[in-house]
């Protein structure tokens, strides 16, 4: 099963170009699952459903409660912004959570839950987009405390393990990520441990989803802040067997994204069967 994450940066930039980008990176992909993080909605038009219609895929999006803040930022006021689940099987059940956060930072972020009916098992599928600002570590630690709780409340009736998917703002061996992953520090919840994918990656391999690099970037670190986590299944069920960077250059020379996407392949099956 092959799954990614990328946060499409909303409606910045040149998007109209972006967004045949962005397509023709999924393309090239063929990913059975997709989390998307700053997806927009604007009059009747939603980034997820025409990425799904083109691909041919399922989707379902959760819409952020204060787009104001997002829409002040572009000055046009009609532009909603969510999270979104692109995926090769149906969806049948979802799910929001609005993510605890202090008035002053507060944007909206949330974590979308879906279940999806794979052809082996069903799949618990999840992604998110934690708050931004630099210094609240503390406020991720918070967000990260309710997402895992979250993740406990719909990961059963399966064996499949969780994948959690998202654009965490926060470097990998922050408080926040550990916390979150449960097995560099004391796990959220009792037992429940999600597998940071990029473990299994190729160590000499780029890493950096927040890279100067980009041209929409800036000046900043060269950073991971992009995750896949998965829990533990029975059998090997959904172990890592590769995963990589994407969207990390520019189509016809535009940039997809401020972000880079991350592509983690998982065993779906029985032992021999194809990874995705």
């Amino acid at each position: 099963m092959r799954v990614v994450t990328w946060n499409l940066w909303w409606r910045f930039g040149p998007w109209e170009t972006r967004q045949k980008a962005i397509l023709a990176t999924l393309r090239e992909l063929r990913p059975d699952v997709v989390g998307l993080q700053e997806v927009w909605e604007c009059g009747g038009e939603n980034l997820a459903g025409w990425l799904a219609a083109e691909l041919g895929m399922h989707w379902t999006w959760a819409a952020s409660d204060a787009s104001d803040r997002w829409q002040r930022r572009i000055g046009d006021a009609t532009v909603d912004v969510g999270n979104a689940v692109l995926s090769r099987w149906p969806v049948v059940e979802q799910d929001v959570l609005r993510l605890p956060v202090p008035e002053e930072l507060d944007d909206g972020r949330l974590a979308l839950y879906t279940r999806l009916a794979a052809p082996t098992h069903p799949v618990p599928f999840f992604t998110t987009h934690l708050t931004s600002a630099v210094h609240a570590s503390a406020v991720r630690r918070e967000q990260v405390t309710a997402l895992a709780g979250f993740v406990a409340a719909h990961r059963g009736g399966t064996d499949f393990p969780p994948v959690v998917t998202g654009d965490f703002n926060a470097w990998p061996d922050s408080d926040e990520v550990r916390l979150f992953g449960g097995y560099k520090t004391a796990p959220v919840v009792p037992g429940q441990v999600l597998l940071d994918a990029w473990e299994y990656a190729d160590p000499a391999a780029p890493s950096a989803t927040w890279d100067p690099a980009n041209p929409y970037v800036g000046r900043s670190p060269a950073v991971r802040i992009d995750y896949i986590h998965v829990g533990t299944g029975p059998g090997g069920l959904g172990d890592v067997r590769a995963v990589r960077r994407a969207g990390d250059g520019p189509v016809d020379g535009v940039w997809p994204s401020d972000h880079a996407a991350v592509v983690a392949d998982l065993v779906a099956g029985p032992p021999g069967s194809s990874p995705h």
